[in-house]
């Protein structure tokens, strides 16, 4: 039975292929924080009568002390390859990353944040992080567009999921600070798959409190800067108001593209602009590349600590129908890439995909939008190689 649940918690792999384990400090579940290596080690059962150079086995447990060559060329951890791991195999975390139990030892860290409990509409983000994970076994290791390498520059984990409160919102949002207090005091740049967008702004508690007011790209079909609804201060239209009353947010360096829809006041972007904030209407990036843009924001942000928030609803629900608000005339996937890539080069000390609720999108292509976007929000990160020009 320990052979069988190996089996479902980590990968098959053939042994020809060299696989990694690594030294263990701590308990299996927080290995990868001193290791070098995926945590795979295979112990040989019986030998394949379809193909004389491949082995079946099961995957055990990393041996405490030992070590083995690293067979993916990188010091760090790497998705394995579908060309000798099926995709459905093995524990189902971020890009089929290892998993543990803190952001210590690691570069940057996916985590989930399943909440759902302050949406306005359509209910069923909490089931994003599972779903974006699922999706997540397509994305690959480079970035074949940008040449992007981040996993050979970052050691990157998947830590899990932030426990929530589901009865109580504002117990919610103090479970996340907390947890990404954590995050942050472990110099961990966090990659949060959300859950909805009221996540946003405990996250942001945590790391202005490290970092200061941060720079904020927010893309979004709305600004999320209302003040109440039906007597409730916190919810997922309120989270970047209370951001500016907490200070949180250098005003002055934040974008919000995207917006649109239909509104209860003649003019839903006044609060933005009073604050400050740049405000893109969807309709100024209609039919058009967001390149320019793009140059404009790196220079508003400048080399101060920027966030990257990303509401899936910032894009056309053609493209992304599995999400809570939808509003026509979106922004394309395209043009999503061209935001993220376009952020390269900046302070980035946080990103986060929000709002995906898988249930109204059975073909799963909102999540794995929400993959992809993830993928390429670690490509940007500060410190990440390019290993082709």
């Amino acid at each position: 039975m320990r052979h069988l649940l190996w089996a479902g918690c980590f990968q098959l792999l053939p042994r020809q292929a060299g696989p990694c384990t690594r030294k263990l400090t701590t308990a299996v579940t927080s290995a990868v924080a001193t290791s070098h290596c995926g945590p795979w080690l295979l112990a040989p059962l019986a030998a394949s009568s379809s193909s004389p150079s491949v082995s079946k086995g099961f995957l055990q447990p990393p041996i405490l002390g030992s070590r083995a060559p690293c067979c993916w060329g990188s010091q760090f951890n790497v998705p394995p390859s579908a060309l000798l791991v099926a995709r459905p195999v093995g524990v189902c975390s971020m890009m089929r990353l290892p998993v543990q139990a803190s952001a210590q030892g690691l570069d940057a860290a996916f985590v989930g944040v399943p909440l759902d409990t302050g949406t306005s509409n359509r209910p069923g983000a909490r089931f994003g992080p599972r779903q974006i994970r699922a999706e997540s076994a397509m994305v690959r290791r480079y970035n074949g567009s940008t040449g992007a390498a981040p996993f050979d520059s970052l050691r990157v984990a998947d830590i899990g999921d932030v426990s929530v409160n589901l009865y109580n919102l504002p117990d919610s949002c103090r479970l996340i600070r907390e947890s990404y207090q954590e995050i942050v005091a472990s110099g961990c740049v966090p990659l949060t798959l959300g859950g909805e967008h009221t996540i946003t702004y405990p996250i942001l508690q945590a790391l202005a409190a490290k970092h200061g007011p941060v720079g904020l790209v927010h893309v979004d079909a709305h600004t999320d800067t209302g003040d109440t609804a039906l007597g409730e201060r916190i919810y997922h239209g309120t989270p970047f108001r209370r951001c500016v009353e907490e200070r949180l947010l250098d005003r002055s360096r934040v974008v919000q593209i995207g917006i649109r829809g239909s509104s209860y006041d003649p003019d839903p972007y006044e609060y933005s602009r009073q604050q400050g904030f740049r405000v893109v209407p969807a309709e100024e990036c209609w039919m058009k590349s967001l390149e320019p843009l793009m140059g404009e924001v790196r220079a508003q942000m400048g080399d101060r600590p920027t966030y990257i928030s990303f509401d899936i609803d910032g894009l056309d629900p053609a493209y992304a129908p599995g999400t809570g608000t939808p509003e026509i005339a979106g922004l394309t996937p395209a043009q999503a890439l061209e935001i993220i890539r376009g952020c390269k080069g900046l302070n980035i000390v946080g990103c986060d995909l929000v709002e995906v609720a898988p249930m109204y999108d059975v073909s799963g292509n909102t999540a794995l939008l929400g993959a992809n976007l993830l993928f390429e929000m670690l490509c940007v990160l500060p410190g990440v190689r390019t290993l082709r020009g």
